[in-house]
């Protein structure tokens, strides 16, 4: 008897999880695809709600959600989108907040070819260079400012080729359609298998802080509950394992 009501209970118990437990459409930065995946796996064991990432270029996320995409996030690889967000009425007032800080990274798959102080771009012994495309990414925005703090933006103009969104400028790189590409170096320390080559970590005095904030779109308690599982310590290690740094630490 008291087994049958103990199991009774633990049916119960499952059925009010079950029916407490929702689906949220988070609207993702593509740099921060494989953090986010993480993220989502423990929140969802730890939760039982079930969190949806969509991916893409932090501007076409924008574009979407002003648009009317059901999108109950944004984890926006910048500050500036999240902003207009809250000052437009679209987002939740005060649950904006940065998640994140990426670096920037010049990579190429080939030994050898990248050299430690990124002269490689100078010496101009390549064919394409990718970069994300600056008027939608960030990270395109930061290659952009690399260049024109090297004095090369004007120069390398015709050999650039430019993905939508920093995923997709990896993407070039790593199929041989660019010879190397300025990419986020989350891309290469937190794949599921090593990325191979040579690279060049960019100085950060060469281009804006990738400073990177998430912003709550609706006030649902699934809502809430990822954007507070984000800012836990158990996410803060996650995210750095990932190759960012978290406002309270220092270099990824």
């Amino acid at each position: 008897m008291k087994s049958t009501c103990l199991a009774l209970v633990l049916i119960l118990a499952l059925a009010v999880n079950a029916a407490n437990a929702a689906e949220l459409r988070v609207a993702t930065a593509s740099n921060f695809r494989n953090a986010m995946v993480a993220l989502v796996r423990e929140f969802e064991q730890a939760s039982g709600h079930r969190a949806v990432p969509i991916y893409g270029s932090t501007g076409k996320l924008y574009a979407q959600i002003i648009n009317g995409a059901p999108f109950d996030a944004l984890f926006a690889a910048d500050t500036l989108r999240p902003e207009r967000l809250e000052r437009d009425g679209l987002a939740v007032p005060g649950s904006r907040f940065t998640y994140a800080r990426g670096r920037l990274v010049l990579w190429s798959p080939q030994a050898d070819y990248v050299d430690e102080q990124g002269r490689v771009l100078e010496q101009k012994n390549f064919r394409r260079l990718a970069i994300a495309n600056p008027e939608l990414a960030p990270y395109g925005v930061a290659a952009r400012d690399v260049l024109e703090a090297l004095g090369l933006w004007q120069q390398l103009g015709q050999r650039l080729v430019q993905g939508e969104n920093i995923g997709q400028a990896f993407l070039f790189v790593r199929s041989g359609n660019a010879e190397l590409g300025f990419v986020a170096w989350s891309q290469l320390v937190s794949g599921p298998q090593p990325v191979e080559g040579s690279f060049w970590l960019v100085p950060e005095n060469l281009y804006n802080p990738i400073e990177q904030q998430a912003v709550a779109l609706t006030n649902t308690d699934a809502t809430r509950a990822f954007l507070s599982f984000v800012r836990s310590t158990e996410a803060a290690g996650i995210i750095r394992d990932h190759g960012y740094a978290t406002p309270e630490s220092g270099r990824p």
